[in-house]
C-alpha cells in the first residue's frame, strides 16, 4: 500500500492534468458548442436556404404519412429552426455572429404546449419585425464614409443594429432620445450589420474565430477622441436606459464631472460654503431628479474657473425655503447667486443647449469680478493685454480693490459694486448734469473703465507691486493681526500707438538692456492710491479726476514688469486627461471585467482539452524517466586515495618522456623503427 501511494503521489501532477482533460472535454466544451439549428434540421452548418427548406419538406412529408410524428418538444425545435434559417436577416445575423435573440421563446411554448399535439401549435412561432428608422438626425455609416468620421474633432458614439432584431427595434426609440441629449458634445451615428466589413471590424473575437457581440444586439461602441482604430474603442456593457449611456459616455468617454444633488440641510454647507468667493453659483431645481445632460456636464467642465454647479430635487414643501433664499417659485428652474447682498438671477423653465450657454456666458461673472490669473486678460486689468473697449483702445483704466477675505472688505465691495450700478444706469438718472459723472460714464460705458477685487492674501505679491507702502502688511499677505485694511488704487494702462504697428530696431546701449526690453509688459502703467473716506461721492470725484488727467495730460510712459497672478484654483480632476477622469477606479473595473471574460471565452477553445491531455502525458513521460535513473545507480567511483596514486603515477610517466626526449641519441639506445645494417663481405669480416 505504501509503495502505491508514493507511486500515486509522483505522478498526480499527470493524473489531475489528465482529469482536467477528460472533464473539459466532457462536460465543458459541448456548453460551449450546442447543438446548432442546422443539426436540429440534419444538414450542414452554413448550408443555404433553400438546403434549409428541402430538409424541413422531408421531415414535413413524414409527419403527413403518420410514418414518424415528433414529440411537441422536437416539433418546436425544428419549426424555430426552419423559420429562423429562412428569413434573410436571421439567418445572416445568425451564421456571422451567432445572433439568436428569440431562442427563449423554445421553452416558452413547449410549457404553453406542454401534453399536446403538434397539430394544435399555433404558426409561425416568429413574428417578423418591423423596423421604422423614421426621421433622424444623426449618420448612417457605410463603408465609404465610416474613415473620414475620424477626421472631426469629436468623439463619437455608434449604435450597431440589425433590421431583424426586435430588441434594436424597440431601443431605437431610447437611441434618438440619447443622441439628442448628445448633440453638441459627441458625434452619434448608427451601423447596421449589413455592412460586414464594418460590422466585423467592432465586433468581438473568439478564440475559435467566430465574431460575436458579448451582449448582442443593439450594441454601443464608443471612439474617445484621437480613437482612429478598432483597438482603442470602448464598449458598453450595461443597461440600455438612457440615463445609463449617456452617463457613461459622458463619465468615461468624454471625462466630464459628474454634477451633484443636493438638499436644503446641505446646499449651503457642503455647496455654498466649499465654492471659491470668486465663483457665480449656479443652481438647478429639478422635478425629476435626473442627471445633468452631458451638454450641462460639458458646459461646467469649460466655466469650472468661474461658475460652480450643483442640483436640488424641487419639492412641494419646501417651497418657502427656496423662495426667501433664492426666490425660486417652481421648477424646472436655474438659479445664478453672485456677491453677497445681490439679488440672483432665477431663469424658470425650460431652456435649450444655445440659451442655457448664453446664460452661463452672461452670468459667469460676479457683479464685481475678483481679478484672478484666467480673468485679468479678459477684464482689461493686465498690462500684457488689452482693454475691453477694443485692441484699437490707447488707454484704459483698472479700478482695483485689493483686501484680505472678511468684513471690511465685504463693506468696501459693497461701497464699490454700488458705484458700478450708478454708472451703470441711464444718465437721468447718474447725475450726469455733472462733469465727474459725464466723465465716468463715458468711460465706464465705453468699456475703458473695469471695477475688480484682488484677493490680497492669496496675491501678495501682485498686491505688495502696487500697495508699496509700510503699512502694505495690513492689505497684503498672510494675516498677521486683526487688523485689515482695504485699499483702493486706479491703474491707467497705455500702449505706444505706434508700437505694435512699427517695430524699430534700435541697438541696445549694453546686453541688461536686451533683456530688460523682452521682459517689459507692452502697456505702460501709472497707478494712484485713494486714500479719502468711503463716501461714494468722494469716490466718484477722485476717479473721475483721475481719468481726466491720464486722458488729456501727457503723463510720462513708465513700462514695467508686473508680478504674475497665482492661480487660486487647483487644477480639476478632469483636467488631466479624459483617460484619468474618475477614474482609475473605473479603469481597473474595466480590467478586471475584459479579464475574467477573456478567461470566459477561452474555455469555449477546443484546443484546450487536447494541450491538457499533451501535458498529462509529458509529465508522465517525465516522471517515470526520473523515477526509472534512480532505480539503476551508477558504478561507484573510485576512492580519493586511488584517484591520487593514479595522479601521481601520470605525473611520472610524463615525467620519464621529458626526460627520455631530451637526452642525446647514442649506439645504445633502441634501435630505430625502420633502420637495418648493412651486410659485410668475407675479406672484410676477416
Amino acid at each position: 500500500m505504501s509503495s502505491l501511494a508514493s507511486k500515486i503521489k509522483a505522478y498526480s501532477v499527470p493524473l489531475f492534468l489528465f482529469s482536467l482533460s477528460v472533464f473539459y472535454q466532457l462536460f465543458v466544451l459541448p456548453r460551449s458548442f450546442p447543438t446548432s439549428h442546422y443539426d436540429v434540421l440534419g444538414i450542414k452548418r452554413y448550408s443555404p436556404a433553400e438546403e434549409v427548406k428541402e430538409a424541413y419538406e422531408k421531415l414535413s412529408s413524414k409527419w403527413k404519412s403518420d410514418a414518424g410524428i415528433p414529440a411537441t418538444s422536437d416539433f418546436i425545435e425544428i419549426q424555430y429552426a426552419y423559420e429562423l434559417l429562412t428569413n434573410p436577416l436571421w439567418k445572416r445575423d445568425y451564421d456571422i455572429f451567432g445572433i439568436d435573440e428569440q431562442v427563449h421563446i423554445i421553452d416558452k411554448i413547449n410549457l404553453q404546449y406542454a401534453g399536446e399535439s403538434i397539430s394544435g401549435i399555433d404558426l409561425p412561432l416568429l413574428d417578423v419585425t418591423t423596423f421604422d428608422l423614421g426621421d433622424h438626425t444623426f449618420n448612417e455609416f457605410t463603408s465609404q464614409d465610416f474613415t473620414p468620421m475620424f477626421d472631426s474633432s469629436k468623439p463619437w458614439l455608434v449604435l450597431v443594429y440589425s433590421l431583424g432584431s426586435k430588441r434594436c427595434a424597440q431601443f431605437f426609440s431610447l437611441w434618438k432620445e440619447i443622441a439628442a441629449l448628445l448633440d453638441g458634445v459627441a458625434g452619434v451615428g448608427i451601423l447596421e450589420l449589413g455592412e460586414l466589413k464594418l460590422a466585423i471590424s467592432l465586433a468581438e473575437r473568439k478564440p475559435t474565430g467566430n465574431f460575436f457581440f458579448r451582449s448582442g444586439l443593439p450594441s454601443l461602441v464608443a471612439f474617445p477622441l484621437g480613437c482612429k482604430t478598432s483597438a482603442c474603442l470602448v464598449r458598453f456593457e450595461g443597461e440600455l436606459s438612457i440615463d445609463a449611456v449617456t452617463d457613461w459616455f459622458a463619465t468615461t468617454v468624454l471625462g466630464l464631472p459628474r454634477i451633484l444633488y443636493y438638499s436644503k440641510e446641505s446646499l449651503g454647507q457642503n455647496f455654498l460654503a466649499k465654492s471659491g468667493p470668486h465663483k457665480v453659483k449656479a443652481i438647478f431645481f429639478s422635478k425629476t431628479g435626473e442627471r445633468a445632460t452631458p451638454f450641462v456636464r460639458q458646459t461646467a467642465k469649460s466655466y469650472w474657473a468661474y461658475t460652480s454647479f450643483a442640483f436640488v430635487l424641487w419639492r412641494e414643501e419646501d417651497f418657502s425655503v427656496w423662495w426667501n433664499a433664492f426666490e425660486v417659485e417652481s421648477a424646472p428652474a436655474i438659479a445664478f447667486v453672485k456677491d453677497s447682498g445681490v439679488k440672483p438671477v432665477v431663469v424658470h423653465g425650460l431652456v435649450n443647449n444655445s440659451e442655457f450657454l448664453d446664460l452661463v456666458e452672461k452670468n459667469k461673472q460676479q457683479e464685481l469680478p475678483q481679478l484672478r490669473s484666467v480673468t485679468s486678460m479678459e477684464l482689461g486689468c493686465d498690462a500684457r493685454g488689452h482693454s475691453r473697449a477694443g485692441n484699437d483702445t490707447i488707454s484704459w483704466y483698472c479700478v482695483i480693490l485689493a483686501g484680505r477675505l472678511g468684513p471690511e472688505l465685504n463693506k468696501m465691495r459693497e461701497i464699490v459694486r454700488r458705484i458700478q450700478e450708478r454708472l451703470s444706469i441711464d444718465s437721468e438718472s447718474s447725475e450726469a448734469d455733472k462733469e465727474q459723472s459725464l466723465v465716468l460714464t463715458g468711460a465706464f460705458k465705453g468699456k475703458r473703465l473695469t471695477f475688480v477685487w484682488l484677493d490680497g492674501e492669496a496675491q501678495e505679491k501682485y498686491c505688495s507691486y502696487y500697495i508699496h507702502s509700510e503699512t502694505s502688511y495690513d492689505t497684503c499677505g498672510p494675516r498677521r493681526d486683526l487688523v485689515d485694511v482695504p485699499k483702493l488704487f486706479i491703474v491707467r494702462y497705455k500702449r505706444n500707438a505706434s508700437e505694435d504697428v512699427i517695430k524699430v530696431d534700435t541697438k541696445p546701449n549694453n546686453i541688461f538692456n536686451v533683456f530688460e526690453d523682452e521682459n517689459m509688459d507692452p502697456a505702460s502703467q501709472l497707478v494712484a492710491r485713494y486714500n479719502g473716506s468711503d463716501e461714494i461721492s468722494q469716490i466718484m470725484q477722485w476717479m473721475s479726476e483721475i481719468i481726466r488727467d491720464g486722458d488729456t495730460r501727457n503723463l510720462p510712459f513708465y513700462r514695467s514688469k508686473t508680478p504674475a497672478l497665482v492661480p487660486e484654483d487647483s487644477d480639476p480632476i478632469w483636467s488631466r486627461g479624459a483617460q484619468s477622469i474618475f477614474s482609475k477606479s473605473i479603469g481597473i473595473k474595466q480590467r478586471i471585467y475584459n479579464n475574467f471574460s477573456r478567461i470566459y471565452d477561452y474555455l469555449g477553445d477546443p484546443r484546450i482539452g487536447p494541450i491538457l491531455l499533451l501535458g498529462a502525458l509529458m509529465s508522465f513521460g517525465t516522471i517515470w524517466l526520473i523515477r526509472s535513473q534512480s532505480t539503476h545507480p551508477k558504478a561507484s567511483q573510485p576512492s580519493q586515495s586511488n584517484a591520487k596514486d593514479e595522479t601521481r603515477a601520470r605525473r611520472g610517466d610524463r615525467e620519464k618522456y621529458r626526460a627520455k626526449k631530451d637526452r642525446p641519441s647514442s649506439i645504445t639506445d633502441s634501435e630505430p623503427k625502420g633502420a637495418y645494417q648493412i651486410p659485410l663481405s668475407d675479406s672484410e669480416s676477416e
